[in-house]
């Protein structure tokens, strides 16, 4: 009776198949099986093992059509998923670990950037299928960290890893996250504990609102490959990546310390809007993209590869996971960080 293949020779003859195209992610090809998460459990490791190698991966042809199939999925390529906290846009959630894409302007660009770059935990691998493949654009697109590091000027990429960089948020129940969907409750001592114990300042307002500040590394060492990436959502978060009318509106009724979020470098100082439009040429400048089709499945390195969703037309359906949660203290950040 033969045994079945090893994990190094399917990771070879997937290798194999992945098309590997200029100005597109890596895609593997397959065909749809009636036991997809068997297909997905069986073929974990080789499939990891490519999202080593080039840092995401497009696996087209599983034909994922529903959410509880997806998740079954997600779980047997990950070794755990993670609740999504400190989220800055509303989700869905599915199951426990499943979620719908961040609640997001169809018509607006999320700018690349890393899930939870803010956050003291967050996902090494981030997975995402799609259910139902927008008309047009909508693509979840990718570019590598270390060229985008390398790419950036060194006089400034040499300040943010000195400095670090701020997140800003106001929490309100019109934009971005309300308190509860950001830290799973409403309850203040619950969410005062939380920000203690994940180095977050807080401030409550007279009219109930949250104010918070975060300090965190641009600049981290992949906890495998010990790779530098610049990892942050510097220019997504920041008030000059708004659509210009979104901004003038938002200042106008919350005022410039009230926008729903903003990062600032490290020591408190602004981020020029220039600074902004220049981290986000450099990210278009090494961004790979592919448009989604129905039943299409996506692996991401959260720290090698940002990630971006591009403007769209007619529906979307893309689920994400949150998997292999890592600490920031095990990336050798640039800068300290004290919780209590």
């Amino acid at each position: 009776m033969s045994s079945s293949p090893s994990t190094s020779s399917r990771f070879s003859t997937l290798s194999h198949d992945v098309d590997l195209l200029p100005g597109k992610p890596p895609i593997l090809h397959t065909e749809a099986t009636g036991d997809t998460a068997g297909w997905a459990g069986e073929h974990r490791d080789a499939l990891r093992a490519v999202v080593a190698e080039h840092g995401s991966v497009l696996v087209r042809g599983l034909g994922l059509r529903d959410p509880d199939t997806t998740g079954a999925v997600f779980r047997r390529l990950t070794h755990g998923l993670m609740a999504d906290k400190e989220s800055f846009a509303p989700r869905r959630t599915y199951s426990d670990g499943v979620y719908s894409s961040s609640k997001w302007p169809p018509n607006q660009q999320m700018c690349m950037h890393h899930e939870l770059s803010y956050a003291l935990e967050f996902p090494a691998l981030m997975l995402f299928a799609c259910l139902d493949a927008p008309a047009e654009g909508g693509a979840t697109a990718v570019a590598d960290a270390t060229d985008v590091l390398d790419a950036l000027p060194a006089e400034l990429t040499g300040r943010f890893e000195r400095e670090g960089w701020l997140l800003t948020r106001t929490y309100n129940d019109e934009i971005g996250a309300s308190v509860a969907e950001a830290f799973g409750t409403d309850d203040r001592a619950a969410v005062e504990n939380y920000c203690r114990t994940h180095a977050i300042e807080f401030t409550w307002q007279p009219d109930g609102g949250l104010c918070t500040r975060q300090r965190r590394s641009a600049v981290v060492h992949h906890p495998v490959t010990g790779r530098r990436c610049w990892f942050n959502q510097i220019a997504f978060l920041n008030e000059w990546t708004m659509d210009p009318e979104v901004h003038e509106y938002l200042v106008d009724v919350y005022g410039p310390d009230g926008l729903p979020f903003n990062t600032r470098f490290g020591g408190g100082d602004p981020i020029g809007e220039d600074v902004v439009r220049l981290i986000n040429e450099v990210y278009e400048a090494h961004t790979v993209r592919e448009p989604w089709q129905t039943g299409d499945l996506m692996l991401v390195d959260n720290v090698r590869t940002a990630h971006s969703r591009e403007p769209f037309e007619g529906p979307r359906e893309v689920l994400a996971a949150l998997g292999d949660p890592v600490r920031l203290a095990d990336c050798s950040p640039t800068v300290e960080v004290a919780a209590s």
